[in-house]
């Protein structure tokens, strides 16, 4: 797996390591859960398969109403 160094002033460490710990969740998956919803923010895919759909032109199934009977 690629990786890349980021930096952090000592607050935003210490505050993502205070909720790493309350989580009890690792540094990596807290960056992977926040990348993730930055990707999905901007409408980008986040998997292989999503991306493919999307060059493909298709769009996720809907989950289909029940309709109601009167």
């Amino acid at each position: 797996m690629p990786g890349k160094r980021v930096q952090f002033d000592g607050e935003t460490w210490a505050a993502l390591d205070v909720l790493a710990r309350d989580r009890m969740a690792t540094f990596q998956e807290l960056a992977d859960e926040a990348f993730a919803d930055l990707l999905r923010k901007h409408g980008r895919p986040t998997d292989l398969k999503t991306a493919l759909r999307k060059s493909a032109g298709e769009t996720p199934a809907k989950p289909k109403r029940a309709r109601k009977e009167s």
